[in-house]
């Protein structure tokens, strides 16, 4: 007889005793015709009796080590003292029927480490098995780690496990971010009885998602999730308006109830006034509060708030500080009217408010609401640079107005002052000298 008819008719015999596994029993020596070796945690060899029949038909390694006529009835296996547990393990698992195999799994740790030896002893149900459960259970933050090392060191087979944190098609992630924005700006209405929270947590996943993920730039660029944002724009500054302008008919305008539904509605404003950047949608923000800051500054400088809502008086000063510097600094374009209109609707108030929060703060030293520094510093270099970029007229009206007021200090507008006398100067004397050329040019003629 051939070697190449001896090792069929070897399998063929095995495969013929493996409807007879279930009689077997891992370790039981009376059955035993195959003993495996392994070292243990101690560093001492231990003896498993097996049978043949059960790990030919389990695995490909021993299949291939028993079909060779001089292996023996002996098989030594190698392993670390870490992996000890996990050999014993996968043995065990060999002897159960594959519909049991998942229930046998308890951990992540185990499945994860009970795949790497099935891969590498080529057990088709336990490998399969593994990655059945892993693919299926939670993970924790560490797991999920070890796991995308490990199945990117076991190859192909275990990418099924990963298919939760696979990357998805940018259709599929515009569809997540636009229902996430729709959510975050409350078009459609909102969910009691938890819907501040799911808004609150869905604006945070929409700041997540504009990251700085290669994708992002993809579908901030989409002209539906643009449609979108801007109509979430557009309601949540209706929503402001709509609350502010309701406040003063309040009976009681202290009522905690109607101040938080103000200051969470000026709260997404502000959120959007965030994450507008990103995108670059940040003049639609500028135009829209631009557009809504008479009606904003007529209510808040109400009589009947001159000693109340100090909470919301520097938030919108803190929001409009972002308009301002986006404009100031040009990374917003709007014409030289918007430009001179924003500022002497907010300069005024600024100027107003800033002293009175400093008084309540000397009168109170527990006073909360304030303009720190960094908040002034900002605000102060963002109407300089704006003003210094209007035309000379427009600038000289608002410097003029600027030193006709008691409150000088801030926002200092000197160095403005300064660089507008110093290019007045220069303009007229460039038009001087151009007066003279043209004069003597009449001459030589």
């Amino acid at each position: 007889m051939s070697a190449l008819n001896a090792i069929w008719v070897f399998e063929k015999f095995f495969r013929n005793l493996s409807s007879n596994n279930a009689f077997f029993s891992f370790g039981d020596k009376g059955t035993s015709d195959v003993v495996l070796r392994l070292r243990n945690s101690e560093g001492r060899p231990e003896w498993f009796y097996s049978h043949s029949s059960v790990l030919v038909s389990k695995s490909r390694f021993f299949a291939d080590r028993l079909s060779n006529p001089g292996s023996g009835s002996c098989i030594e296996i190698h392993c670390s003292d870490s992996t000890y547990d996990h050999h014993v393990n996968l043995l065990r698992l060999l002897y159960l029927p594959t519909d049991s195999l998942l229930d046998s799994l308890d951990s992540v740790q185990s499945a994860l480490a009970v795949l790497r030896l099935a891969i590498a002893f080529r057990c088709e149900d336990v490998t399969n098995c593994c990655i059945q459960y892993l693919e299926a259970v939670p993970w924790e933050d560490k797991e999920e780690e070890q796991i995308v090392k490990e199945v990117s060191e076991l190859g192909p087979v275990a990418m099924p496990i990963l298919a939760r944190i696979q990357p998805v098609d940018l259709s599929a992630t515009k569809n997540v971010f636009i229902s996430a924005v729709r959510f975050a700006t409350s078009i459609g209405g909102s969910c009691p009885p938890f819907g501040d929270e799911l808004k609150t947590s869905a604006q945070e996943q929409v700041e997540f998602m504009l990251g700085g993920d290669e994708d992002t730039p993809l579908v901030t660029a989409d002209d539906e999730v643009k449609s979108v944002v801007k109509s979430g724009l557009s309601q949540v500054c209706s929503l402001f308006e709509n609350e502010l302008s309701s406040f003063l008919l309040v009976p009681d305008i202290t009522a905690e109830t109607a101040e938080t539904r103000i200051l969470q509605c000026l709260s997404d404003v502000e959120w959007m006034c965030n994450i507008l950047p990103k995108m670059d949608l940040m003049k639609d923000f500028v135009c829209s509060w631009g557009g809504m800051s008479r009606k904003i500054l007529e209510i808040v400088e109400d009589k009947k708030l001159d000693n109340a809502m100090w909470v919301l008086k520097v938030k919108l000063i803190e929001v409009t500080g972002k308009v301002l510097e986006a404009v100031g600094y040009g990374n917003v374009i709007l014409p030289a009217p918007c430009r001179v209109q924003l500022l002497k609707t907010w300069l005024p108030y600024i100027r107003k408010i800033k002293p009175l929060l400093d008084a309540k703060a000397d009168e109170d030293t527990d006073f909360p609401y304030k303009m720190d520094e960094d908040l002034c510093q900002s605000i102060e270099g963002a109407i300089v640079s704006l003003v210094l970029a209007l035309p000379s007229n427009d600038q000289a009206d608002i410097l003029t107005d600027w030193m006709k007021t008691e409150q000088l200090k801030y926002p200092d507008l000197s160095e403005a002052f300064e660089v507008w006398c110093y290019r007045t100067k220069s303009a007229k004397r460039r038009l001087m000298e151009g007066l003279d050329r043209v004069g003597n040019t009449t001459i030589s003629l």
